[in-house]
């Protein structure tokens, strides 16, 4: 059987994949590779996580190993998923800052990747990480915390894998809290040239769905944290009108698997991602690119991309447009800058996509964009380089845990290591 990700885009260059059972199964796995690279949920749509050699997925491990109530964390083993995670945490009281769109990813995936991140307040899903547990390649067992080792653990969390295989995670939680959810159809593209950030700050988180026709913005989705009775949408929103049923975000399909809108209260999980969590998607046949510039040229870089419609269009199903909060992670893309987010899902027509990419990228290129480290792109690895301010430093970090390169594949030597 081929080993594939999750969208079936990629075949991995190994069929050679360990599933251990313990840490200390990790340490001996990886003792024992020459070369390999740890295996996520496969939701990555680029070779950030191949190997020629060996893989190690935790599926296995993917535990909670301790909530700690007096801190407010939780610790978590690196095979679990959101969607098995957040229902544990509302049975305790608690929740997290922010969820992805999909439940059904890895949490240590997601934020070795800098990955997610919706609302004004609110950054990346690594963002919530206060310590980490990492395999060595020498199957030396590594712990940082945020609390005791400072630059370190800033560098360690969005790690892209290189630093070894991440085995815990510890999270900061929040008290549970519900949320409402109303979607809005039909805002021009004008409206957001004065308030942009007002309509991406009228809820806890804010996306624009667009297939970037006609300038519009085919749907809003505003989640909203609210306590008490639920309550529809205003009538008129920026001169968008109230959805009067629920919505898929292609609007061509039934929204049966989308989260509850129409202002119906919720809890947190059940809202603040676009699916629900009972719903895990078959292997999706589409391909995902996003990338992130800076907030304050929001509109410009908006406007940069509608230039390119007539090119974009045929080939995507959606974009989704977000903001997210800046963070103090050394190769996140959102290290010290709050970004919006311009995401891209498109259909499976990789010929196309790839000649797009780079159209979309020199014209995003004014405002210094980053790329999604587990999407599609075709940035220049110097261009990619000059813009992570805290490479360097990455660098001798990566050294110090993996001196021989055990965890670095053909991607990580591209992207980040080569001259």
């Amino acid at each position: 059987m081929e080993n594939k990700n999750w969208a079936e885009n990629l075949t991995y260059s190994t069929n050679k994949v360990h599933y251990p059972t313990t840490v200390r199964q990790v340490q001996e796995v990886v003792k024992n590779c020459s070369k390999i690279k740890a295996l996520g949920s496969r939701h990555s749509f680029n070779t950030i996580a191949d190997s020629t050699e060996s893989q190690v997925s935790l599926k296995h491990l993917n535990k909670v190993e301790v909530l700690n109530t007096l801190a407010h964390t939780v610790t978590i083993e690196g095979g679990l998923r959101y969607g098995e995670l957040a229902p544990y945490l509302q049975e305790n009281g608690y929740a997290l800052h922010n969820l992805a769109s999909l439940p059904h990813i890895s949490v240590v995936g997601a934020c070795v990747t800098a990955t997610h991140g919706s609302g004004v307040n609110s950054s990346s899903l690594a963002s919530a990480v206060s310590a980490l547990e990492f395999v060595s390649a020498a199957g030396d067992i590594i712990y940082l915390s945020k609390e005791k080792d400072g630059e370190a653990f800033k560098g360690a969390v969005v790690n892209l894998g290189a630093l070894g295989v991440v085995t815990k995670l510890t999270l900061d939680l929040q008290p549970s809290f519900n949320m409402k959810q109303v979607v809005y159809r039909n805002l021009p593209m004008q409206e957001l040239k004065a308030d942009f950030l007002a309509i991406m700050s009228s809820g806890y988180s804010v996306s624009l769905f667009t297939t970037w026709l006609n300038k519009n913005i085919n749907q809003v989705w505003i989640k909203q944290v609210k306590e008490g009775s639920s309550s529809g949408a205003a009538t008129d929103f920026y001169g968008a009108k109230p959805a009067t049923e629920n919505m898929h975000p292609l609007e061509e399909l039934s929204a049966e698997h989308a989260t509850e809108q129409m202002g119906v209260t919720g809890i947190w999980y059940e809202r603040m991602p676009h699916f629900k969590m009972g719903f895990i998607p078959s292997a999706g046949k589409e391909l995902q690119s996003e990338y992130f510039v800076p907030v304050e040229h929001a509109y410009e870089a908006m406007m940069a991309i509608e230039q390119l419609h007539e090119k974009v269009s045929p080939y995507l199903f959606v974009s989704e447009i977000r903001i997210i909060a800046a963070d103090d992670l050394w190769i996140s893309p959102f290290y010290q800058r709050a970004s919006i987010a311009f995401h891209f899902t498109w259909k499976q027509e990789w010929e196309a996509v790839k000649r797009l990419l780079p159209l979309i990228e020199a014209a995003l290129a004014p405002f210094n964009p980053l790329p999604h480290w587990g999407k599609l792109f075709s940035m220049a690895p110097a261009v990619l380089q000059s813009r992570l301010q805290k490479l360097d430093d990455f660098k001798q970090l990566v050294h110090q845990h993996d001196p021989h390169g055990k965890f670095r594949n053909s991607f990580l030597e591209e992207k980040l290591f080569s001259q």
